[in-house]
């Protein structure tokens, strides 16, 4: 085929292993250079051929908003796609540079270059977005690149959407996710933060009033009535380690899909990096302070044994502070900052001089998935053992999943430590987790607590009566117990009985107390712990 001057003044434009020219009405005029290797398919195998049939469906909505945001003498790229291949072939990639040289009848002149295959496609969840923000901060240190964070909100875009029907609502998500990928760097970095906020990592280029106008262009919204486009950039560029510049960009996404962009915009990366690091230095230094003064205080909540008519058979004990609200922010917050094992070490310094004080009780206290991959917190909680052997065989461990646990194996072999001092291991929140079950295979337990929200619902038969009797059956043929958390009502106690569940705990049995005391409308009766030296206490 012959090609015009301006056919080739526009294939000039940048080195590739392929160059294609794609017409006015979608088709690849123009296929020149490494075609098989690139996608499987020889140059005049290409020619005629839809551009959309190229490429790989989950990268058509990109690659159209790509070409859709092309004005005469605009250039735009590179992103990585993937090409269309045959069933069972390798992926193939490409990094894509386009171009709309002025007087070529509308055509469109593409550069693509072999690329490795990119791990997802469409927009990030926020927790991988903040992860993959984080190493393109890194990356544009070291490679000398300008990028800047832009938030986007769409005003409007949920009740548009409703209106529109599933499969149109459907075809808007992957127009708009198109458009994101497109405007994003590398064509991969964009992600939906719910609520119609969205976020991207972007070449510093027009105002963010432009972009968010541009974003609903490209998606075909601009007749669209009701909607009110918002956009604001922060500089990704500050003289910081990477965890603080991940912890800037949680606490901007966080604020931005709390509240909002602020009123004085976003600024740049270094003043939010300064206002985070500040505020995590005040929160540091607030719960350190807690922590080292032991200003928290003890709750006690009866656990009963369902296979002994709900007699008590031992108290979890649960951190407070200040008032009775809820710990979780307070935990997750030591968790994010670092500070948990302290806490942790805290409670159960504190657990055990009320075992030492009370012969009669057996006490479970919650441990973080962070803080079992220490080596000296379990070192720490021996030497209290061992300074206080009259609470062996009568402190628990609730091993919480809010945060995940790294390396299974060396957390398998300190419970294991722990176990072989008398102490029994539960698996708190079984089902709320993703981890959930390969915690189960891989750590050695002695109790399963099944997560709340399959007990509030058991009564009522149905998926959750499933899961909770195979649940039950399986933890049995493991040798390990199970323990429902969130009875509430009698009907509920009943439902777990029949499902075969062997310990209980909720309201029905009382509230956390500031005191440890018998379950509700019982007088009060311990069983007596049972151990057998160099052995685990026994459930039963």
């Amino acid at each position: 085929m012959s090609l015009g001057s301006h056919s080739l003044l526009g294939l000039a434009f940048a080195s590739a292993d392929l160059l294609i020219e794609i017409t006015a009405d979608g088709a690849i005029g123009v296929a020149l250079g490494a075609s098989a290797a690139l996608s499987g398919a020889a140059e005049t195998a290409l020619v005629g051929r839809a551009w959309r049939d190229f490429f790989d469906p989950r990268d058509r909505p990109l690659a159209e908003a790509l070409f859709a945001g092309l004005g005469e003498g605009v250039r735009a790229g590179p992103v990585v796609v993937s090409l269309a291949t045959v069933a069972g072939g390798p992926e193939r990639a490409a990094s894509l540079s386009a171009f709309r040289l002025p007087g070529n009848r509308g055509a469109i002149s593409c550069a693509l270059t072999r690329a490795r295959p990119k791990p997802h496609h469409g927009l990030y969840d926020k927790a991988s977005f903040e992860n993959l923000t984080a190493l393109l901060f890194d990356t544009a240190k070291i490679d000398g690149l300008e990028l800047e964070l832009a938030l986007v909100e769409i005003g409007g875009l949920g009740p548009l959407r409703t209106g529109l029907g599933a499969e149109a609502a459907r075809e808007l998500d992957q127009r708009l996710a198109g458009v994101l990928c497109a405007l994003s760097h590398g064509g991969a970095a964009a992600a939906e933060l719910g609520a119609d906020r969205y976020a991207l990592v972007r070449t510093p280029g027009e105002a963010p009033e432009l972009l968010a106008e541009r974003i609903i262009r490209l998606a075909g919204l601009a007749d669209a009535e009701g909607l009110t486009p918002a956009a604001d950039t922060m500089a990704l560029n500050a003289e910081t380690n990477s965890n603080q510049v991940l912890r800037a960009i949680r606490h901007a996404l966080d604020s931005y899909i709390r509240d909002g962009a602020p009123a004085g915009g976003l600024g740049t990366l270094s003043e939010a990096v300064s206002l985070s690091v500040r505020r995590a230095m005040v929160e540091v230094g607030a719960l350190g302070q807690a922590v080292n003064e032991r200003r928290f205080r003890l709750v006690f909540q009866p656990v009963v044994n369902l296979r002994d008519g709900a007699s008590l058979h031992h108290h979890e004990v649960l951190v407070r502070f200040g008032d009775n609200g809820s710990p979780f922010p307070m935990i997750r917050m030591a968790e994010e900052l670092d500070m948990i094992e302290p806490l942790d070490l805290a409670v159960v310094e504190q657990t055990i001089g009320r075992l030492v004080a009370d012969a009669s009780l057996k006490l479970a206290v919650n441990i973080s998935g962070r803080t079992i991959g220490s080596a000296a917190f379990i070192t720490a909680v021996r030497q209290m053992l061992a300074a206080n052997p009259q609470a062996r065989g009568r402190l628990i461990f609730e091993l919480t999943e809010s945060a995940a646990i790294e390396d299974l194996a060396q957390a398998d072999r300190h419970l294991q430590a722990l176990r072989g001092e008398g102490c029994l291991v539960c698996l708190d929140d079984f089902g709320a987790g993703a981890a959930s079950l390969a915690y189960l295979q891989q750590l050695t337990l002695d109790v399963v607590k099944i997560d709340g929200r399959y007990i509030r619902d058991l009564q009522h038969g149905g998926r959750e009566s499933t899961f909770i009797r195979h649940l039950v059956r399986m933890c049995a043929e493991l040798g390990v117990k199970t323990l429902a958390e969130m009875v509430e009502t009698v009907q509920a106690e009943e439902a777990v009985r029949r499902a075969g569940v062997d310990f209980a705990q909720g309201w029905l049995y009382g509230a956390p107390n500031d005191a440890p005391g018998p379950p509700a409308g019982q007088k009060a009766q311990v069983k007596p712990a049972t151990r057998r030296l160099g052995a685990v206490t026994n459930w039963g």
